[in-house]
């Protein structure tokens, strides 16, 4: 009966290939059934949210949790599309609903109200990928290293004014398939003597290599030793954008929000000032990051917050 079950699962119907067919072109059937079989967990329903459960929705998951706990204000709403104009004061997840599920009636869209902090651990084992966006340093460490016990993958980003972050942890062994040109050997033919034509290049063929890649946890990212002489070696390279990163996800932890633009003021002197307090933690000067990283902290309303990331995301990888 299992078995019959999961044949019928791995068969794509002509509904779903005429939906689906300039992706399957793009990254194959395999992937699209992949694809098909996955639940998803999408915590954070504002501007980057949005876009990102469009994005799920269109590529054809199973099922896809909108979990969001906040209600929607005036400027939450514009910045994102998914919630209707008349909706001020419902619960954000819940008001996103309607519209996301019109995007693609062959995913499964549901809405959580809950807070993400306030589910169990076992809640997050049902997914096979969660997407973090406006959660606290602490939640994102624990929901990583839970999901990191199960092999589910996860994927953290937010954006804070004209800046964004993304960091994806795919796991210790994470196998994928790369597309690259053919090479053709050389032949030793009796004319040309002993030594072997060069190996060439063809541009008209590809093959597919497996490759092998390892993800650090996203507390490892973060609490990289500045002392050890490996990351003094690599400092040069790291963009200034992962320091700023830490200092706003220290500002959302000691004050329970982001920067905002009606207390721009007190908000830019606290900036400075973990600023300061994190760059020595980390045994580096505070001149690393300038005094103008704050004049780009904070949203402008009726700009698409999505647009920032695409502009000025930076991956959170290091190692």
């Amino acid at each position: 009966m299992i078995d019959t079950i999961e044949k019928e699962e791995n068969i794509i119907s002509e509904e779903e290939a005429a939906q689906y067919d300039r992706q399957i072109r793009l990254w194959g059937l395999d992937a699209q059934k992949r694809l098909r079989g996955s639940r998803v967990l999408l915590v954070g329903l504002r501007g980057l949210g949005a876009e990102v459960a469009k994005n799920l929705i269109l590529a054809g998951v199973k099922g896809l949790t909108l979990l969001d706990h906040e209600q929607v204000t005036e400027e939450s709403r514009r910045a994102q599309f998914l919630i209707p104009v008349d909706a001020d004061g419902q619960n954000q997840a819940q008001a996103s609903l309607d519209r996301a599920q019109l995007l693609n009636p062959m995913v499964e869209v549901k809405a959580d109200t809950d807070a993400v902090g306030s589910k169990p651990d076992d809640f997050f084992f049902q997914f096979d990928a969660v997407c973090l966006t406006r959660c606290s340093k602490d939640l994102m460490v624990r929901v990583d290293q839970l999901c990191a016990s199960r092999n589910i993958k996860v994927f953290c980003g937010d954006v804070f004014g004209y800046h964004g972050y993304m960091f994806s942890d795919l796991g210790q062994e994470h196998h994928y398939v790369e597309e690259k040109p053919k090479v053709v050997k050389g032949s030793n033919e009796a004319n040309d003597g002993p030594e072997a034509k060069k190996p060439k290049v063809d541009p008209n063929e590809t093959t597919m290599v497996k490759k092998t890649v390892s993800f650090c946890s996203f507390k490892a990212a973060l609490e990289v030793d500045w002392t050890n002489e490996k990351a003094k070696n690599n400092l040069k390279r790291i963009p200034v954008d992962y320091f700023l990163l830490q200092v706003l996800l220290k500002f959302r932890t000691d004050k329970g929000r982001d920067p905002q633009p009606d207390s721009f003021a007190e908000d830019s002197q606290l900036l400075l000032q973990i600023r300061d307090d994190v760059l020595e933690t980390m045994g580096l000067s505070s001149e690393l990051l300038p005094n103008t990283f704050v004049r780009f902290t904070r949203p402008r309303l009726g700009v698409s917050q999505v647009d920032r990331v695409e502009q000025n995301g930076t991956e959170c990888r290091l190692f």
